[in-house]
Order: C-alpha cells, then structure tokens, then sequence
C-alpha cells in the first residue's frame, strides 16, 4: 500500500473534501477497512465474547483473540500479558488503583512536568494514602532533564510513570535510559504510550518495563478500546481493578475465586466489535510499514516547523531535539481559541486549548496553545493550507 493515495482509503476525507485534519493526537481517523469490519461484526458475526457455548458466539471469541494476538505482534509482546480496556486513561488508573496496595505513608512516586492529565490524577488520588509525587523537570526546550532523576530517586520511590511522548511538544522521552536507571534500583515502570505507539518503533520485550499504556483510537482503531501491557508478575499480584461478570473462576454465598491472568482484568461485557476492528487497524498500518509512517510523519512535521517559523509572531511551545509527529505554538497577541476558529472557516482542524496538559504550559509560562499534529493521510499541502490560514488569522487581529 502506498502513502500517495492513502487519504483515498478514510471516507471521511471523500464527505468531507475540504478537511485539513491536523488533529491526529487527539483522535487518529479510520480507514475504510476498519470502518467495514465493525459493520461485519454486527450484521453477520455479533455475539457476546467468552460467554455462550454456541458457533456464533465462538466465533466472535476467536475474533476477539485474534486481535490480542495482533496486538502482540504489533508491539512484540506477550499475549498472555495483553488487556483490554476502554482506552489509556482506565489503563493507567488500573495500574495506580492495583498498586496503591503495596503503598504506604511517606512512599514515593515519580512523574515528569510533561505529562497528560491520565498520567498524574490516577497518582494524585494516592496522596489520600500520604504518598509523595516527585516530578522530573523539564527544561526550556520542553525536554525532560534526565541529570535529575538520580537526585529525585530514594528509597521510598516505589515506582516510576513516565510518558513516552509529549502530547504538547512531541519530545520523546529517553525511556530506555529511565528504564535502565529504574532496574539498577528495583523499581518498576509504567509507561504512557499513548503517543508512543502510533507514532514510534515499540518493541515491549527490549524496553522490559512493567506496565505500558496505549489506546486504539490513536493507531487508527476504534474508540473505546484502550490496552494495558502488564508483567506476568504483576498479573499475578494485583488485585482485580473491577468486579463483575467474566473476571471470576467461582462464587459461592461466603468466598469469591477470581479468573487468572488477563482474564481478572476483563470484567462484563467488552466493546467486542470494537476490539475485532483494531486487528484490522494494525494490520493496515503493518501493510504501511511503522518506518514509512514515521519518516513521512517526521518530514512532514520538519517542513511544517521551518515554514511556520518564517511567519512572524509565531511562537512555539518548546523546542525539543527529538520531536515526533506533532508540535504546538501560539500566535503572539491571539488567544488560541480565537486562532482555532479562525482555523475552523478555512476547515482546519486543530487542538486548541491545554491539551489536558496544564502543568507544561505553566512551566513554560502560557495559558493555552495550538497543537498540529499528523497522521499518515497528511502531507505538504496541508501544511502550506495551515500557513495561509495563519496569514489570515493576523491579518484578522490586525497584527500585520
């Protein structure tokens, strides 16, 4: 398959012709195969999964886990150590809640200062406990400062939760290195994928940490379909995080016997059709190769820089030396709500706002800011599209 005419395969881009959709952090778009396969699912395949002993439901089952072992493959993992969930927010507050009993009063956690709002307000509910939050700075590019993290470490951090890369300024963080610090000391990782996986070359068995976070609707899957790579060992250790139908192995009036491995994690009624659907996802992306996708998306992102920074006023949030596929900025004088409208008439999609990211942008001293981000149905004349509009925006404010 080819990116020359991949928009041709997102209906979304054929009812909506004009659409400059630069917005792919928030929510990638789907492909017409994904789309048809949910359609599939609920017209000739629908059942519930792991539940009745009839064809139809065994087979929507094995559909069912033919996704999980995609997901294995995807990202090199262990089948057996694959969970779903509803997206990367209830993963990781499936990790900090599981945890939380092996916490005390005076424990320690370590974050970073550029982490999303799924990656800290899980942790901040275990302050209840008295447990501390040490944050990894960032420096004035929007970089993590990695020479702090031994200072930060002691021996009541318990663990460390680390986004892989920046919603806000696409810095990728040095997880391998934080993981290799982190084993030194014994302590385990829980890394927010989110960005990480659409956008990067993840291989699970080589970074070796404990928990990794990520969601289907940003690698071109369906909403509603989060997934949590969890060590066997924690499997075993943990708790279930919710309780209900499909979790369980025996229940009787006085004890409850809980199911074992991912199985504990699963409870009630899965979004089946969901889940088959981003076996599909990956699959298209494996057609693209993840390499194509991050060349096309790195190139399309270095262009877009080096025009947006021939546009007087234009500022950007951070300047980070490994960025990925997206970056934000702010139009000096034009609050980014007004620039984002602006954008909306010229059919432009982008994030405006604090990207559920506040403490960032209070690092870097600024209210809110525009993010662009890319996928893999955006190219150059997009960019050159967004360019215009900016021109139009301060013409509009009168900055001129």
């Amino acid at each position: 398959m080819s990116l020359k005419d991949i928009k041709s395969k997102f209906p979304i881009f054929k009812s909506n012709k004009k659409l400059v959709y630069l917005d792919t952090a928030n929510s990638a778009q789907k492909p017409k195969v994904v789309v048809d396969v949910m359609d599939d699912f609920y017209r000739n395949k629908y059942s519930n999964i792991g539940r009745g002993v009839y064809s139809l439901a065994g087979i929507a089952t094995e559909a069912y886990e033919q996704s999980r072992r995609a997901i294995k493959e995807f990202v090199n993992g262990s089948e057996g150590e694959i969970i779903f969930t509803k997206n990367s927010t209830e993963s990781i507050n499936l990790v900090a809640t599981c945890f939380s009993k092996f916490l005390k009063e005076g424990d320690e956690i370590l974050l970073s200062e550029a982490e999303h709002h799924s990656n800290y307000v899980p942790w901040h509910f275990l302050r209840k406990k008295k447990v501390n939050i040490k944050f990894i700075p960032i420096n004035n590019d929007g970089e993590l400062d990695i020479n702090k993290i031994n200072s930060l470490i002691t021996k009541k951090t318990k663990i460390i939760s680390i986004i892989h890369i920046s919603n806000v300024t696409g810095h990728t963080s040095p997880i391998k290195k934080i993981i290799e610090i982190a084993k030194l000391k014994k302590i385990p990782v829980c890394i927010d994928g989110t960005q990480g996986v659409a956008h990067a070359n993840v291989n699970l068995k080589e970074l070796d940490c404990d928990f990794y976070a990520f969601s289907s609707h940003k690698i071109y899957g369906p909403a509603g379909v989060g997934l949590l790579f969890m060590k066997s060992k924690w499997l075993d250790q943990f708790d279930p995080f919710l309780g209900g139908g499909g979790m369980i192995q025996n229940v009787d009036l006085k004890n409850i016997t809980y199911a074992s491995g991912v199985s504990k994690f699963e409870a009630g009624t899965m979004p089946s059709a969901e889940v088959v659907a981003l076996k599909e996802a990956v699959h298209f992306i494996d057609q693209l190769k993840i390499k194509n996708i991050i060349t096309h998306e790195q190139n399309l992102t270095n262009y877009a820089i080096d025009k947006l920074s021939q546009i007087n006023d234009v500022e950007f949030v951070g300047t980070p030396s490994s960025k990925s596929s997206l970056f934000s900025f702010n139009i000096k004088g034009i609050h980014s709500h007004d620039v984002s409208t602006v954008f909306d008439q010229d059919h432009i999609a982008v994030r405006a706002g604090h990207h559920c990211c506040q403490i960032l942008h209070k690092k870097m001293n600024i209210v809110s800011s525009i993010r662009v981000s890319f996928g893999i149905y955006n190219n150059k004349q997009d960019v050159d599209t967004l360019c215009e509009s900016i021109k139009k925006c301060k013409k509009l404010f009168k900055l001129n």
